[in-house]
């Protein structure tokens, strides 16, 4: 299992990031929290990661945090949850507001996530209610969001969010909704990420 990787940051376009780690690039998705910790392309990161080997495909997970990695293993364990959707959780929601949700039976929040309807979030609030109390919950890091992209911020930001399982009419409205003031990729997602969960 490959359980942490440190190299230098050679691309990111949500969900996605390569990373070169002695000389071998691992194409890695994270969740848009950790998108918005991550340096600028050219610099070291360090990330926390998951590694899910299936029949078709070995795929890298990676996460700013422990809390956050522990609680996409916890999620996974969930019938009907695959990494997909897990992702598109810790992208929608922090992890403080996802387990508040958990805590205070908030289907009506979950539900906004993508790939999420009622009967998956019932299941979320009762299988991971008791799994929840050995999460140890701190402070996530700040958002750090001054990524220069290349190519239309607002492309990528589109491609990133049908990426998490938001359809087409519905990212070009959340991302209609964004003053255009120049945002990053990261900047615009956050705040489309914000509305949906309105």
């Amino acid at each position: 299992m490959i359980g942490r990787i440190s190299g230098t940051l050679l691309e990111k376009a949500p969900p996605s990031l390569l990373v070169d780690a002695g000389g071998v690039g691992y194409e890695i998705d994270a969740p848009m929290s950790t998108f918005y910790t991550l340096p600028k392309a050219g610099e070291q990161v360090n990330l926390h990661t998951h590694l899910l080997v299936r029949e078709d495909a070995q795929l890298l997970y990676g996460f700013s945090t422990k809390l956050e990695r522990t609680l996409f293993r916890e999620l996974l364990k969930v019938s009907g949850v695959g990494a997909k959707v897990a992702l598109s959780i810790l992208s929608g929601l922090s992890v403080e507001d996802f387990l508040a949700s958990l805590d205070n039976k908030d289907v009506d929040t979950l539900v906004r996530v993508p790939g999420i309807g009622k009967k998956t979030a019932e299941r979320l609030v009762v299988e991971m209610h008791d799994r929840v109390a050995k999460l140890n919950v701190g402070s996530l890091p700040g958002a750090s969001s001054s990524a220069q992209v290349s190519g239309s911020s607002r492309a990528q930001a589109e491609e990133a969010l049908a990426a998490l399982g938001y359809k087409g009419n519905e990212v070009k409205r959340l991302l209609d909704k964004v003053p255009d003031d120049g945002h990053s990729v990261e900047e615009l997602i956050r705040a489309a990420l914000r509305l949906a969960a309105k």
